[in-house]
């Protein structure tokens, strides 16, 4: 049971120290992706692989049913290791950004991708600068995204007001 629970300790302050890492690649502007692995047998795979076919042939909730069915398999995991890259802006973006903005056209950024790698990204194109406000809504579910859009949308309001 000692060795047990030291290996627990162990993966916790590896994950604990990748998750690290993980923050500080992404504050600087960086993509990450973490790498685990899993094993399965082949009969458990196909199980999984029919449920998944199914999900993404689906006219109804697709998305829903694909999220539910990926959880299925995505637990459990063992983790291999992380990395990260660069991800260089094309050429011309600022200069695109600018131009939009100086046309009066309103740009918003709208992203899936990890908030702090946004904002770096958002600087290093003059989208963002520090005289500008942030207004970052990082909400899952639609309710909770609805209410914080409602919630700061009423500040900026006020603020105009």
């Amino acid at each position: 049971m000692r060795f047990l629970s030291s290996f627990f300790w162990i993966s916790s302050l590896l994950i604990d120290e990748t998750w690290k890492h993980l923050e500080r690649y992404a504050e600087k502007g960086l993509r990450t992706l973490i790498l685990c692995e899993k094993k399965l047998s082949k009969e458990e795979y196909h199980s999984w692989a029919l449920k998944y076919q199914e999900a993404i042939t689906s006219i109804e909730d697709r998305d829903k049913k694909m999220e539910e069915v990926q959880e299925l398999i995505e637990k459990d995991l063992i983790l291999v290791g992380a990395t990260a890259i660069e991800d260089r802006l094309q050429d011309d973006v600022a200069r695109t950004i600018a131009i939009l903005k100086e046309t009066g056209i309103k740009v918003w950024v709208l992203t899936g991708d990890k908030i702090e790698t946004a904002i770096n990204i958002a600087y290093s194109c003059a989208l963002l600068t520090t005289d500008l406000e942030q207004i970052i809504i990082d909400q899952k579910g639609e309710p909770e995204v609805l209410l914080a859009i409602e919630t700061e949308l009423s500040k900026v309001k006020d603020f105009k007001n």
